[in-house]
C-alpha cells in the first residue's frame, strides 16, 4: 500500500535570479505595508486612512500575481505544451478561475 504523499505531486520551479530578486522585492515591500497597516490599527489610526493603505495593499498584490502569472505562462506553461502536457492549460484555466473570486 501506497503512502497518500506517494499520490501528491509537488511542482517546483527555480527562476533566474532577476526574477527571483524582483518577486521577493515586491513581497518585501507588501509585508512592510503590511507591518505600516497593523502599526495605524495599534496607534488607533482614523479607519478611512487604514483602508487606503489597505486598497494599496491589494493593489501590490494583484501587481505581484500578474508578474508571477505572466512568467508562469511565459516559461512553465509553454514548456508543458511544447512537451505535450496539455492538462497544464486546464490547471491554468482553474488558477485563473480562483484568481478571479
Amino acid at each position: 500500500m501506497k503512502e497518500e504523499t506517494d499520490n501528491c505531486c509537488h511542482k517546483t520551479k527555480e527562476r533566474p535570479e532577476k526574477e527571483y530578486k524582483d518577486l521577493l522585492n515586491r513581497l518585501n515591500r507588501i509585508e512592510g505595508q503590511i507591518r505600516g497597516i497593523k502599526g495605524m490599527v495599534e496607534r488607533d489610526a482614523y479607519c478611512t486612512d487604514i483602508l487606503i493603505q489597505v486598497a494599496a495593499v491589494n493593489a501590490a498584490l494583484n501587481s505581484f500575481n500578474k508578474v508571477l502569472l505572466s512568467n508562469h505562462i511565459k516559461t512553465c506553461v509553454i514548456h508543458d505544451i511544447r512537451e505535450g502536457k496539455e492538462e497544464t492549460v486546464e490547471e491554468l484555466l482553474v488558477t485563473l478561475q480562483k484568481l478571479m473570486k
